[in-house]
């Protein structure tokens, strides 16, 4: 398939699978909509029918007793007393219409009751009958109020495109590394996948990632960094070359199933690429030759549990020094744009603008700063 770049003609051919989830599923497709946000626990329709009958019959019950009580200020067209079925009668046509005027209160109490507590009655009455309109019109209401609120607060967060594998190991990651929910918004084609994630207390957009106005209501052009784990790399590169478009400044990871496909993406804008196939194979073949490497590869990349492997910045007291003296185990030195080896003489001395790839234990304690910054440690 031929991926054409706006910014200068190239055409980038990919390679496909052959078939994989997305397209299986292709019938869960809709069209682009709002952002969803994470649903509050409300009672089942059933019981909410059964709480507003009740509510319904108590007032029918108190308008009953207090004609009832008054009823010698009543009047019955029929036969000019007024019993209690007289009074139940009275009391449905009221609260239901506007009466028939066959039973009329002619007492100067009678009617001064009326206007103080049965009319009260009566609006209740009507505000019951049509409390599940007035129900969805206030719900709609609070939640385009939330919806508002947290487009207005939303900064700094993380885009996840496709909530499948990749994308829900991920968010495990980063959640480990003490990323708030409320800081992750997922963008999915799937309505299933998205009422899922909203179950789970993210944000979700429904739609197709490759459509700018769908990673806009993901307020993608605000965020710190984007993470694309869709299943086709076609989809990843479309993805990727309209994320780098909206948002200039965010870091951008991206999987991809073929490795060949890997140059197309970072050509598209990402700044580190992940070929989950050879990953994975890779992994296999180490755990082949070292069983315990393999382990410990899987625990480095596990955060939150036995090693992690982390970036970090260099602290003032380790300015000068040596790689081998700081206190955590450095792996690697990122400095500019240059990915300098723990054995390589030009690491060292360590510059205050230098970043380090460090091997530490796992604490449960929250991070010192913000994850997508990298844990900090003293």
């Amino acid at each position: 398939m031929g991926l054409g770049d706006a910014a200068d003609g190239r055409v980038f051919h990919v390679k496909l699978p052959g078939h994989d989830a997305m397209a299986r599923h292709a019938d869960e497709y809709v069209a682009p909509t709002r952002a969803q946000l994470p649903r509050r626990v409300v009672d089942r329709p059933a019981r909410q029918v059964a709480k507003r009958l009740m509510m319904a019959l108590m007032v029918l019950a108190a308008t009953v007793l207090i004609v009832w009580l008054d009823r010698d200020g009543y009047h019955d067209a029929a036969d000019g007393k007024v019993d209690l079925l007289d009074a139940v009668y009275y009391s449905t046509v009221t609260l239901s219409t506007t009466g028939y005027g066959d039973i009329t209160p002619y007492g100067d109490r009678a009617r001064l009751i009326n206007v103080v507590l049965v009319t009260p009655l009566r609006v209740l009455f009507l505000i019951i009958l049509v409390g599940t309109t007035l129900e969805v019109l206030t719900e709609r209401t609070r939640e385009d109020f939330r919806l508002k609120r947290w487009r207005t607060n939303l900064r700094d967060h993380t885009v996840v495109v496709g909530f499948g594998t990749k994308g829900r190991s991920a968010i495990q990651t980063l959640r480990a590394t003490g990323l708030k929910k409320e800081q992750i918004v997922i963008v999915d084609p799937s309505t299933k996948v998205i009422e899922i994630a909203n179950a789970e207390g993210f944000v979700g957009v429904v739609g197709d990632a490759t459509r700018s106005e769908v990673l806009l209501r993901a307020e993608l052009q605000k965020a710190r960094q984007i993470i694309i784990a869709t299943q086709r790399d076609d989809t990843a590169v479309l993805v990727a070359l309209t994320a780098r478009q909206l948002n200039r400044g965010a870091k951008i990871v991206a999987a991809v199933r073929e490795e060949e496909n890997a140059p197309l993406l970072r050509q598209s804008g990402v700044d580190a690429v992940i070929t989950s196939a050879s990953a994975a194979g890779r992994l296999l073949g180490l755990s082949v030759l070292s069983p315990s490497a393999g382990t410990v590869m899987e625990d480095l990349i596990q955060q939150g549990s036995g090693l992690d492997l982390v970036e970090r910045p260099v602290i003032k007291a380790e300015v000068g020094k040596n790689v081998r003296e700081t206190d955590d185990l450095v792996v690697s030195v990122l400095r500019g744009h240059r990915l300098i080896g723990y054995d390589d003489p030009a690491a060292s001395p360590l510059q205050l603008t230098d970043r380090l790839i460090t091997i530490v234990r796992a604490s449960n304690e929250p991070p010192l700063s913000n994850p997508a910054a990298g844990t900090m440690r003293p």
